[in-house]
């Protein structure tokens, strides 16, 4: 079969798609309280999916009507071993491994080999300062011990995923805990949105400089939770805007946390010209904005390493296919060069 797509202005209204960034991070905190609680907006991805399957594993009772996600913290034994199903959600392993040890249970988390293989490096090395015994597989982690509060160093080039998922256990362990990040913190975004969420629970952290002191003992509060509109998503259509087109987007939170906000800038600079963006703090911007400098004038990216160890190399996927339009692109460890001349 064969399609003819002609040229055209987009024009209409949208509402922009529920952030998935944040519809982990409220699915968890509503869950660690002692109540019930219902989040608002989700829309059941597969990652999302795997998020609230961990936290059935941990007990919970959950119904979903609509777009709604009603949370009943039921008292349950929870069995000697707890099998957590994180298919492919980078998220859901990396938030639910320390959640999980808080219990001190057996552990195992299955995933795909691909998931599995990105690594838990960070959470290693404080399984074997803490005497934590784990056993990776090719499609599932095996842990058994109980996180204890401590004072942890970090670096601060991996996943932010692993420092949010420290900072959503160590509030309900006995003794205050720190992190330390060691090195530039990179994707500060995503620690950013953690933290409103853990402040909308009525959890207390405080942020020093390039640290975060945890204090121990402390208790999720039930809420009702809404998810706010996702800025990458709305970033493809927005750019519409940017061609000619009248696209208007609601939903999205002018003061939120995402780092993902700033593709509005970015649009403005390489709609006027060639123009080098970094683009650590706002990663899944990278095939939007390399679409759209292809568009108009080129560009220049860097800090886009992190791209390549997606759910598929989100680098070498666009440029096979923008190189099918023409585009020079050029593709070295962390940099994208787009020749658009």
């Amino acid at each position: 079969m064969r399609v003819t797509i002609k040229k055209g202005i987009a024009k209409g209204n949208i509402t922009a798609q529920p952030s998935k960034s944040y519809s982990h991070r409220l699915l968890i905190a509503a869950a660690l309280s002692n109540e019930d609680s219902v989040v608002n907006n989700v829309v059941l991805s597969e990652d999302i999916k795997a998020t609230i399957g961990c936290l059935k594993t941990l007990g919970k009772d959950i119904t979903i009507e609509d777009k709604k996600v009603y949370i009943k913290n039921k008292e349950e034994k929870l069995p000697e071993e707890l099998v957590f199903e994180c298919n492919e959600s980078g998220s859901t392993l990396r938030f639910f491994i320390p959640i999980a040890l808080v219990f001190g249970k057996k552990v195992v988390f299955k995933g795909s080999e691909k998931l599995i293989s990105r690594g838990i490096g960070v959470y290693q090395e404080i399984f074997e300062k803490q005497n934590i015994k784990y056993q990776i597989l090719n499609n599932q982690i095996i842990i058994e011990g109980k996180l204890q509060s401590d004072h942890f160093n970090v670096v601060g080039n991996i996943s932010s995923q692993f420092i949010s998922g420290l900072l959503f256990a160590l509030p309900l362990l006995n003794g205050d805990s720190s992190i330390n990040i060691t090195t530039e913190l990179e994707s500060k975004n995503y620690i950013d949105m953690t933290l409103d969420v853990l402040k909308l629970a009525n959890i207390h952290i405080e942020e020093v400089n390039n640290s975060f002191k945890v204090f121990g003992n402390q208790k999720y509060i039930s809420k009702e939770y809404n998810v706010e509109g996702d800025y990458s998503n709305a970033s493809f259509f927005d750019s519409l805007n940017y061609l000619g087109g009248s696209v208007e987007i609601s939903g999205l939170n002018l003061n939120s946390s995402q780092g993902d906000k700033v593709y509005r800038e970015l649009f403005r600079e390489l709609d006027k010209k060639y123009y080098s963006a970094d683009i650590k703090n706002c990663i899944d911007l990278g095939p939007i904005l390399f679409a759209f400098a292809s568009l108009k004038h080129g560009g220049h990216f860097i800090n886009t390493k992190r791209l390549m160890i997606k759910e598929s190399n989100r680098v070498i996927d666009l440029k096979e296919e923008l190189e099918k339009f023409g585009i020079n692109i050029v593709v070295s460890d962390n940099e994208v060069s787009i020749d658009n001349s």
